[in-house]
């Protein structure tokens, strides 16, 4: 389908004579008869990508309305052919500059009109290609590629800014560690092809159980790290447990056979008047995560909570499989 053209025309026989002309052509058209209408339609979220502006318009001429475009747009593009009964090469040099794509002379040659709107779709679909090969490349950059998950840098990147705001909102920032318990069994008895359908899984598992401010990212190996902003111990421990249970009480299927898997989670808190640097908040959930690991394995260990570390372990909860 032919992308929509915006056609922006104060006198209405011109108007209708080129909405007709282009719906001819297969192009859905939205016209309007002034250059203020023509900006408001081309801020909204549904703009259309290209636009045929008449230069003289009330409310604002088609002039204003590209020099505005090219000072707002970034990543959208919007294709800007100026309509003018002005033939002079004074004029078209003013209307380059101020970020016409393409100048045509009224009245206006049918042919010449249809050859520019072939430019103006080649030029569209270059950028369309320029921006989805940006965006995989920021994948690529800041995701880990087998979860999906923030990569470590990224993590850190986002773990700064989120100790940042809490600093300035004066809110505390709960940190978590998540390692799936002797995850080395899993790759040595089923293979690694296992051990990445069981990660790709854990990724997805956490994902459910958290908030949609907080952020997931492979720390590395098989070690997860949670960022909880504006969240105190009681929220962290909630949530540490959640996806604990998450990952315990579901068998991960790794295709010849299901098989059950446990976590361990060390969770940390910063408090504004603590002014921990990053570094230190996933040296503390290390050392949390570490004890819950030598108290025997899949439990929450909240580093500085009062409570004892048992208490984050519900008693009913066993063991699952050869994997503990």
């Amino acid at each position: 389908m032919e992308p929509t053209i915006l056609i922006a025309e104060d006198d209405l026989v011109s108007r209708v004579a080129l909405t007709r002309r282009l719906e001819g052509w297969g192009y859905p058209v939205v016209a309007v008869a002034d250059g203020q209408a023509a900006w408001d339609l081309l801020q909204g979220p549904n703009a259309p990508p290209i636009a045929i502006l008449d230069w003289t318009m009330p409310a604002m001429d088609g002039l204003e309305v590209c020099r505005r475009l090219r000072l707002n747009q970034q990543d959208r593009y919007t294709y800007v052919v100026l309509l003018s009964g002005r033939e002079s090469k004074e004029d078209l040099i003013t209307a380059l500059r101020a970020g016409v794509d393409d100048y045509l002379v009224k009245p206006c040659d049918w042919t010449q009109l249809e050859a520019r709107l072939v430019v103006a779709l080649r030029i569209l679909s270059l950028q369309a290609q320029l921006l989805a090969t940006r965006e995989r490349l920021r994948q690529e950059a800041t995701h880990d590629p087998l979860t999906g998950l923030w990569n470590r840098r990224a993590a850190v990147d986002a773990l700064r800014r989120d100790l940042a705001r809490a600093g300035r909102e004066n809110e505390a920032l709960s940190l978590m560690l998540v390692d799936l318990d002797n995850f080395k069994g899993v790759n040595d008895c089923w293979g690694h092809p296992a051990g990445d359908r069981v990660l790709v899984e854990t990724a997805s598992r956490i994902r459910r159980c958290v908030r949609g401010a907080d952020s997931i990212a492979r720390w590395g190996g098989e070690e997860l790290l949670v960022v909880l902003p504006a969240a105190d111990a009681l929220t962290a421990t909630e949530v540490a447990e959640r996806l604990r249970r998450s990952i315990a009480e579901e068998p991960f299927d790794i295709g010849s056979e299901a098989i059950s898997v446990t976590a361990s989670v060390g969770v940390v808190v910063s408090y504004p008047d603590l002014r921990d640097q990053w570094e230190d908040l996933v040296r503390l959930a290390d050392e949390a995560l570490y004890r819950a690991k030598r108290e025997g394995r899949n439990r929450v260990d909240v580093q500085g909570s009062p409570m004892t570390h048992a208490a984050f372990i519900p008693s009913t909860m066993q063991p699952l499989g050869t994997l503990q």
